[in-house]
């Protein structure tokens, strides 16, 4: 997995208008739980800019006032108007301890489907996978090579490495669709061969 430093500093004011005073000049609040205890802090907000806005998943140096913990980003918050960061929470790693984690999708292969005509869709871009941080893919691979027209690849078919997918075994990941005019010209292939 990849890494990702953010500096941050303590928060001794938990409360709204200290809150609103950060966010008003560039800091983002932040939670990191999942350790020994809570530590509440806030950094400046273009270092979540290559977290949040990325379908990558990081491990997280989360560097809070010299104190380094190993986390990564459980949840976000933005302003529902103007899309600013307003929060967000971070786990803290520990080595003996399975976390669950939303992993991107990469698809491999080539389609028989999609060389027949057909349209590759993407159904899910995240899998919801648990793990040993140690364990923790970088992305989970699906092979389409066997993936024909009209069908779908679905979350059970899906070879998992030292990781379970907690995602519903039968939610399609990737379809391949057949197109309209492709559709006719079968339909117009169906009639002429009843005739």
């Amino acid at each position: 997995m990849k890494t990702l430093e953010i500096i941050g500093f303590k928060r001794a004011n938990l409360g709204k208008a200290q809150t609103k005073e950060l966010r008003n000049e560039s800091y983002v609040p932040g939670v990191l739980y999942g350790g020994a205890e809570q530590v509440h802090f806030y950094a400046p907000a273009i270092l979540f800019r290559d977290l949040v806005y990325s379908p990558e998943v990081y491990e997280v140096d989360l560097n809070i006032e010299g104190t380094h913990y190993r986390a990564v980003m459980q949840d976000v918050q933005f302003h529902p108007v103007n899309e600013m960061l307003l929060h967000v929470d971070f786990l803290e790693l520990q080595d003996d301890k399975p976390v669950k984690l939303d992993i991107p999708v990469k698809i491999v292969g080539n389609s028989p489907g999609v060389m027949a005509g057909g349209k590759l869709v993407t159904k899910l871009r995240k899998l919801k996978v648990k793990a040993l941080p140690a364990n923790l893919p970088d992305y989970v691979e699906v092979d389409i090579s066997d993936l024909e027209l009209g069908k779908s690849i679905k979350v059970n078919k899906i070879k998992g490495g030292e990781y379970e997918i907690l995602t519903n075994a039968l939610a399609p990941v990737a379809t391949v669709t057949i197109p309209r005019a492709l559709k006719s010209a079968q339909m117009e292939e169906a009639r002429a061969g009843k005739k």
